[in-house]
């Protein structure tokens, strides 16, 4: 982020803030336009955490820890291995002890390495640790503790080969961890879009291209597309998209190009596309609740389908609720679901749908 973080998170606020006027107060540059952010709510946006370990706030992690919470809240989606599945990339993998010592990936080099996981491409653990603190867990981004993200994050640099057995990550030794990230010097900062010298930042962007107006390459043709049966094999992607922000995703029940409604909720209709099915409404929780993050009506994702566990399940309202507050792994499976802290009124909307067929 840039040092001007705090200005522009002010300037957003203030903007969106629809009472108070500026007009007349000291020191505003935008009379009219809301009013002067609070510390406090300049704190509220002001949580990234930077390479050099600004904002990174006092906590501690061990292994042993993170391997807990990872199981409970991460193994779902990741693998109890970091290997992940069918749907999410692998995030351990394809880094070595030489990588560590040099801090270069061999294997980002080779080709024909099957594919690129997240300690063979991260430069930096703080855009680790900052992401997991961001993001995860999936269901529920932003519910980790400074504590629990600093285990979290232990674990996965254990399942690395890059922290032992017994570490325990803090604010005060991640600096030391950072001289040990497999591809700490696969990063540039040539682009000058880090402030200060910081990372060795360049002082200008590494662009000087000029328009070509004659005697131009070839123009670029793709050459190569996702084949067709492929398109939506693990069911409709923008029905997979977290509730959280804006939605963006390509409906994948569609051909390529054809976007239809590609942003927004998806609706839910009847089998003829007319009024929303009876349905409708726990579907829609489903979606709400980033259950099809894991779980497709038709077909299973990274969990069993709607369709299979009412198959299962038909007639068992009271034990499914009861499953999706508790989670657990066995039934399925040896992947876990996390435990759901949801409204009563939805778990139990979502289990009597379920229990009675999982019609659409």
């Amino acid at each position: 982020m840039f040092n001007s973080r705090n200005v522009f998170a002010a300037l957003l606020i203030a903007a969106c803030a629809g009472g108070a006027s500026a007009q007349g107060q000291k020191g505003i540059e935008y009379p009219g336009i809301g009013r002067t952010a609070t510390p406090k709510e300049v704190a509220a946006w002001d949580i990234d955490v930077r390479p050099g370990f600004e904002g990174l706030p006092p906590g501690k992690g061990s292994v042993a820890q993170g391997q807990d919470i990872w199981e409970a809240r991460c193994a779902s989606c990741h693998g109890v291995f970091g290997e992940s599945n069918s749907v999410f990339n692998p995030l351990v993998g394809g880094t070595t002890k030489d990588d560590i010592q040099t801090g270069r990936v061999a294997t980002l080099t080779r080709p024909d390495y099957p594919g690129r996981t997240t300690l063979m491409k991260v430069p930096t653990v703080s855009t680790l640790w900052d992401y997991i603190n961001r993001a995860m867990p999936w269901d529920k981004p932003k519910s980790l503790t400074a504590d629990e993200v600093y285990a979290v994050t232990a674990f996965l640099l254990n399942l690395g080969h890059i922290v032992p057995d017994d570490f325990t990550l803090s604010n005060q030794n991640m600096a030391e961890v950072q001289d040990k990230m497999p591809n700490r010097k696969g990063m540039t900062t040539a682009h000058a879009m880090w402030p200060g010298k910081e990372l060795g930042g360049a002082a200008k962007p590494d662009v000087s291209a000029s328009a070509c107006m004659s005697n131009c390459g070839p123009e670029p043709k793709i050459t190569s597309r996702l084949p067709e049966h492929a398109r939506n094999n693990h069911g409709n992607l923008r029905e997979q998209n977290r509730t959280v922000g804006p939605q963006r995703g390509s409906d994948t029940t569609k051909p390529e190009g054809v976007l239809g409604a590609a942003a927004g909720a998806v609706k839910v209709v009847g089998a003829a596309g007319g009024a929303a099915s009876p349905n409708a409404a726990a579907i829609a929780l489903t979606q709400k609740h980033a259950c099809t993050a894991c779980h497709n009506i038709e077909g299973k994702l990274v969990g069993p389908s709607f369709a299979d566990i009412a198959k299962k399940h038909a007639g068992k309202a009271d034990y499914l609720a009861g499953k999706i507050k508790a989670g657990g792994s066995g039934v399925w499976g040896e992947i876990p679901m996390p435990p759901q802290e949801l409204p009563e009124a939805d778990t139990k909307a979502m289990a009597t749908w379920l229990a009675t067929g999982a019609g659409k």
